[in-house]
């Protein structure tokens, strides 16, 4: 079952303030004139800011208490066969876009949306 428009219009305030909140301490870090970059596993850069924004956006979302799974990139992997059951949950990157934020370029975003049935219903990038 959708959404309808007024549950939309109550949750958006509150993920605009959740991405808000990453963003922000996304900018601290980028501030911080020696970025530490580390490997995650496939090899690919994650950096404290990743992690916080990763933390801040999961804590955020729980906090609505909606009882939707949230899957980051930055998340221990959930195997396929237990989110192909996931009919509604937060699709989120904290820090789309690392690479960029480590060349200090400024084209890097925080993502976050809401899917249900493999379709975005809301979402919010910063």
């Amino acid at each position: 079952m959708l959404f309808d428009e007024s549950v939309m219009k109550s949750l958006l305030p509150q993920i605009i303030a959740i991405a808000r909140e990453a963003a922000a301490a996304i900018m601290s870090v980028y501030a911080d004139p020696s970025i530490a970059v580390m490997s995650k596993d496939d090899h690919s850069p994650l950096t404290q800011a990743d992690l916080a924004a990763h933390n801040i956006i999961c804590l955020g979302l729980n906090n609505l208490d909606l009882g939707w799974p949230v899957l980051t990139e930055e998340s221990a992997k959930i195997p396929f066969e237990e989110r192909k059951h996931w009919q509604r949950f937060w699709l989120v990157d904290p820090l789309d876009g690392t690479k960029e934020f480590i060349k200090r370029n400024g084209e890097f975003t925080v993502n976050i949306a809401l899917i249900e049935n493999g379709v975005p219903i809301l979402g919010r990038n910063f």
